[in-house]
C-alpha cells in the first residue's frame, strides 16, 4: 500500500493552521491589553500606544481573514487535484497555439504563467485592501493607485523575463545532473544567488525606488568616520526615496569584499531629528558585518539549500509520490513543489531555529553599538522607529517566540539598560 503523502501534507498544513491561528489569538489579545508594558510607561507617550494598538488590531483582524482564505484555497488545490488538472490544461493550450508541450521546458513555463496570473487573481484583493485601507487609514500609504499598478506591472515583467532562464535551466541540471544532481543544483542556486545580490541593488531596485548621495553635512561625516573607525569599506552612501510609497522607515548595507554600501531611507532621517539616533542605527548595522553575521547566515543558508537539494534527489523518481498527488508524469518542477510540501514540517522547525539566531544577533549587535558608545542614541533611535512604526507595543511571548526575528523593544531596552561587567550603567 503507498504511503498517502496527499493526505499526510494537507493533513499537516491544517495542523499548523490551527497552532498558527492559536498563536495569533494569543498575540491578539496581547493587543488588546489598554495599558503599555510596565518598562514602556513614561517611555512611549500614550497618544503613539493607542495609534500603534488601532494599528496592530487593524492588521490582525486582516491577517485573520487573509490565513483563512489562504489555507482553504491551498488545501483546496492539493486536495482535489487542481495542479495536476491545470498542468494537463496548460498542455492542451500550448498544442492550440502550436506549441511542443512535449517540450517539458515550454510546458513547464506554460503552466507557471497560468500559475502566476491565478496568484495574481487571488493576492490582489489582499493586497489593495492593505495597501488602501489598511496602510492609508493609519497614515502610512503614500502610493497613488497609478504608481501601485506601475509596480506591480514592473514585478510581472521582472518575472517574466528573469524567470524562464532560472527555470530552464534548472529543468536541464535535473534532467542531466545524474549522480550529482544535488551539488550541481546547489552551484547553480549559490552562483545565481551570487548574481542577484549583485545586480539587485544596481539595475532592479533603481527601477522602484530612487537612489541619491547622501548631501554632505554632519551626518554623513559621522557616519564616514564611524564607518572608518571600524575599517568597514565604504564606498557609497545613499538616500532611498521610501517616502513615495510609505512612511515606515529602515536602514540596511550591502555589495563584497571592498564595495560596501550604505542606505537610509528618507523616513529615518525624518524621524530620527537628531544625527546621532541614525548613527547609532548604522553603528548596530555594522555590528552585523563586524560579528560576521551576515556571513554566518550566507553559509547557514547556504548548508540548507544543499541539504534540500538532496532530499528532493532522494524521491525526485517515486512514482508513488507523484500519483499521491494526482501526477502520471514526473515534471521537475512539480518535484520540487510536491518536496517543498512534504518537507513542510522541516520547514517550520528551520525558520523556528533560525529566528531565535537572528535575535541573539540583534542583542550581539546592539551591545557592540553600546561598547562603541551608542547606548542611549541607540535607545532613543530605538523607541523613536517604534513609534513611529507603531510596532506592537504588548506581544504575547509564545508568539513573539514562533515569529519574530528581532527582539521586542522590551527586551532589547532592557538589554541595554544592563549594567556592564565593572558595575556601570552607560546613559
Amino acid at each position: 500500500m503507498a504511503f498517502p503523502y496527499l493526505e499526510t501534507v494537507v493533513g499537516f498544513m491544517i495542523v499548523m493552521y490551527i497552532f498558527e491561528t492559536y498563536l495569533d489569538l494569543r498575540q491578539l489579545a496581547a493587543h488588546k491589553l489598554l495599558t503599555l508594558p510596565r518598562s514602556l510607561q513614561g517611555v512611549i507617550s500614550q497618544e503613539k500606544f493607542e495609534k500603534a494598538r488601532a494599528y496592530s488590531l487593524d492588521k490582525s483582524y486582516f491577517s485573520f481573514v487573509h490565513d483563512f482564505v489562504t489555507i482553504v484555497l491551498d488545501s483546496a488545490i492539493l486536495w482535489y487535484g487542481v495542479l495536476p488538472w491545470f498542468w494537463k490544461v496548460s498542455g492542451n493550450f500550448l498544442v492550440s497555439i502550436g506549441l511542443n508541450a512535449e517540450n517539458e521546458i515550454i510546458h513547464t513555463l506554460g503552466f507557471l504563467g497560468g500559475m502566476m496570473i491565478w496568484s495574481q487573481i487571488t493576492d490582489l484583493p489582499f493586497s489593495l485592501y492593505s495597501t488602501f485601507v489598511i496602510e492609508a487609514r493609519h497614515g502610512f500609504n503614500k502610493q497613488t493607485i497609478w504608481l501601485y499598478i506601475r509596480d506591480l506591472f514592473k514585478g510581472i515583467l521582472l518575472a517574466v523575463v528573469l524567470g524562464p532562464p532560472i527555470i530552464s535551466a534548472m529543468i536541464l541540471i535535473v534532467q542531466k545532473g545524474g549522480p550529482y544532481l544535488a551539488i550541481y543544483l546547489w552551484g547553480f542556486m549559490f552562483a545565481l544567488s551570487l548574481v542577484m545580490m549583485t545586480i539587485y541593488p544596481l539595475l532592479i531596485a533603481p527601477l522602484f525606488n530612487k537612489f541619491t548621495p547622501l548631501p554632505e553635512g554632519s551626518l554623513r561625516e559621522k557616519i564616514e568616520k564611524l564607518a572608518a573607525s571600524l575599517k568597514f569599506p565604504l564606498k557609497k552612501l545613499f538616500v532611498v526615496d521610501g517616502s513615495t510609497r510609505s512612511s515606515h522607515s529602515n536602514a540596511y548595507m550591502y555589495g563584497f569584499f571592498k564595495n560596501k554600501r550604505i542606505v537610509l531611507y528618507d523616513t529615518l532621517i525624518q524621524q530620527c531629528k537628531k544625527d546621532e539616533e541614525i548613527v547609532a542605527v548604522i553603528a548596530h548595522e555594522l555590528g552585523h558585518w563586524k560579528l560576521n553575521h551576515t556571513m554566518y547566515t550566507f553559509i547557514a543558508m547556504q548548508i540548507l539549500t544543499f541539504l534540500q537539494f538532496g532530499g528532493y534527489t532522494l524521491v525526485r523518481n517515486s512514482t508513488d509520490l507523484f500519483r499521491s498527488f494526482g501526477f502520471d508524469s514526473q515534471p521537475v518542477l512539480i518535484g520540487l513543489m510536491i518536496f517543498q510540501h512534504i518537507i513542510i514540517p522541516v520547514q517550520h522547525l528551520v525558520s523556528f531555529g533560525l529566528n531565535l539566531i537572528s535575535r541573539s544577533f540583534e542583542f550581539q549587535a546592539d551591545a557592540f553599538a553600546k561598547k562603541l558608545g551608542y547606548a542611549g542614541p541607540l535607545r532613543a533611535g530605538l523607541v523613536k522607529l517604534q513609534e513611529e512604526n507603531l510596532s506592537a507595543m504588548n506581544t504575547d511571548p509564545w508568539y513573539s517566540a514562533y515569529h519574530y526575528s528581532h527582539p521586542p523593544l522590551v527586551e532589547r531596552l532592557s538589554a541595554l539598560d544592563e549594567v556592564d561587567a565593572d558595575g556601570k550603567k552607560e546613559e
